[in-house]
């Protein structure tokens, strides 16, 4: 059916491309709840759509495999097929980060690390008020399945898969070569600064949203989800 309205974000490629699959692309965020689904481009535009918790199904536009992306040179066939079609979807929890820091949303992964290069300073990871780790490093991250495949993987920790619930925890350069890696829960998990050696900044989605005093804790619980179409034009999951 020509002329559904499909909401764009991210990348003036996107409106072309919807028109050309015979759509009418909005740019406008406030009219997203009349679209058909919206197309994201760029891991910003998904972030910060994540962000809204939109209630339509979302086109992943780029190469990450972890939202199940369509490459640009395949998009104009995807476009045309979630429009002509009910395609499925992928459903990523969109996590709170609060605690000891103003409440944020995250889509990919939640981290604390030392403000300055090569600065070390002491973290501890809990889940379910059990206390799972305490190291040194220059910092700690815990990845949505979303977010697995990004810097948690370049770490050492695994891929882990979309509708599992839970996080994949890794440190940042670890003082200790032999130091572990964790699946937790994803709503269970708490990360906290231990020693006030060197300033700690918390990043979410790789933003700097606050600077966490030791003994702060930060947590993370399910704020919602985002969907994400799931089409044969898209990026393979475990790639």
């Amino acid at each position: 059916m020509s002329g559904q309205r499909v909401g764009v974000v991210g990348d003036g490629r996107l409106a072309s491309a919807v028109e050309a699959a015979g759509g009418e692309p909005i740019g406008e965020p406030a009219a997203f709840g009349s679209v058909r689904f919206v197309a994201a481009a760029g891991e910003d535009a998904i972030v910060d759509l994540a962000r809204s918790v939109p209630e339509v199904p979302v086109l992943t536009v780029g190469d990450d495999p972890g939202v199940r992306a369509v490459p640009f040179d395949r998009l104009e066939p995807a476009i045309e097929r979630a429009l002509g079609n009910d395609p499925p979807t992928v459903r990523h929890p969109v996590v709170e980060v609060a605690g000891s820091v103003a409440p944020v949303r995250a889509m990919f992964d939640v981290a604390l690390a030392a403000a300055e290069p090569a600065r070390i300073s002491e973290f501890a990871v809990h889940s379910d008020g059990d206390r799972v780790a305490r190291f040194r490093a220059d910092g700690v991250v815990a990845s949505t399945p979303a977010g697995s495949a990004g810097y948690n993987r370049s770490a050492g920790g695994p891929v882990v898969a979309s509708g599992t619930g839970v996080a994949s925890v890794v440190p940042i350069a670890p003082f200790a070569t032999s130091i572990d890696h964790w699946v937790l829960p994803l709503a269970s998990v708490r990360l906290s600064v231990e020693r006030d050696e060197t300033p700690v900044e918390l990043l979410v989605d790789g933003r700097r949203e606050a600077t966490v005093d030791a003994g702060g804790p930060v947590t993370l619980s399910r704020a919602g989800w985002i969907e994400t179409y799931c089409l044969p034009e898209s990026v393979a999951p475990f790639k």
